[in-house]
């Protein structure tokens, strides 16, 4: 089952949970489902919950402007559609573009997702030092992408959930 997007009580998007922890939110009063799956529900002794796609907050929470979404595996996993950036094949690994042993960093912008054949063939080398040419560069998704992209959604889904964020000029809400 997909995360539930969390959104705060002034409809921002903060982040996602897993389905149990929504549920738990609504059934606590601490959100409202907005959004819910429209032919499943949550059923237990006396109560139904619809099965929530978006939720909101009741009591506003304070969070820290981001410009930037933080870097994690999983993330550029996501962000690279779990598709190896040098042969398009499933990805099960990050690679570093400059090597973590040479000074590289965990960055959107220095690591890209890769089959296990490409990394180890790759090695402690660059692309250019292995003669390894990438199908798409590396890019910093933004915080509104990064959501989508922990929701899994794609196409249509993402449009559809897409009109609860707001809008960023000049950035697309759908993720790449």
């Amino acid at each position: 089952m997909r995360n539930t997007l969390v959104l705060n009580a002034t409809y921002e998007p903060l982040t996602t949970v897993s389905l149990q922890r929504a549920v738990v939110l609504v059934l606590q009063d601490k959100a409202v489902v907005e959004q819910a799956h429209p032919l499943r529900s949550i059923r237990g002794t006396g109560v139904a919950v619809p099965v929530p796609r978006v939720i909101r907050l009741q009591r506003y929470v304070r969070v820290p402007f981001r410009q930037q979404a933080p870097w994690s595996r999983r993330g550029v996993l996501a962000r690279d559609q779990h598709l190896c950036a040098y042969c398009g094949r499933r990805a099960t690994t990050v690679d570093h573009l400059h090597p973590k042993s040479r000074g590289g960093a965990d960055s959107w912008l220095n690591t890209v997702a890769a089959c296990a054949e490409d990394n180890q063939r790759k090695a402690d080398r660059t692309p250019e030092q292995a003669g390894m040419r990438l199908l798409r560069r590396p890019f910093v998704p933004t915080p509104q992408a990064s959501l989508m992209l922990a929701l899994g959604l794609r196409g249509s889904e993402a449009r559809e959930l897409a009109d609860w964020l707001p809008p960023v000029p000049g950035v697309p809400l759908t993720a790449a």
